[in-house]
């Protein structure tokens, strides 16, 4: 069983506690009535499906509750770091990872 790392809970849990909420650090249009449908299309719809290193939302549902962000790698289906929501991504250079 995979086991995630919940940086509020501060603990590793079994992967059946959490769900995955979609990418992570995607920015709101300042002035969302404004914006043209091609961006409104691009914000809402549009996501990048990377084949390696991803930024992920993450939730844990049967813990804490709590939004989280983490870095996936999508071949290994290994977790290389989470982190809180609002903090930056971190650097993976010293994981090997390749971004």
């Amino acid at each position: 069983m995979l086991l995630i790392y919940c940086p509020y809970c501060e603990e590793e849990r079994p992967e059946l506690e959490f769900r995955h909420a979609g990418e992570a650090h995607i920015a709101r249009p300042a002035n969302i009535a404004e914006i043209s449908d091609e961006e409104f299309e691009r914000y809402f719809f549009i996501r990048s499906n990377p084949k390696g290193i991803t930024f992920e939302r993450w939730r844990h549902v049967h813990g804490c509750g709590r939004f989280f962000n983490a870095a996936r790698d999508t071949v290994s289906d290994r977790f290389l770091a989470t982190y809180k929501a609002g903090e930056p991504k971190p650097d993976l250079s010293g994981k090997g990872a390749k971004t």
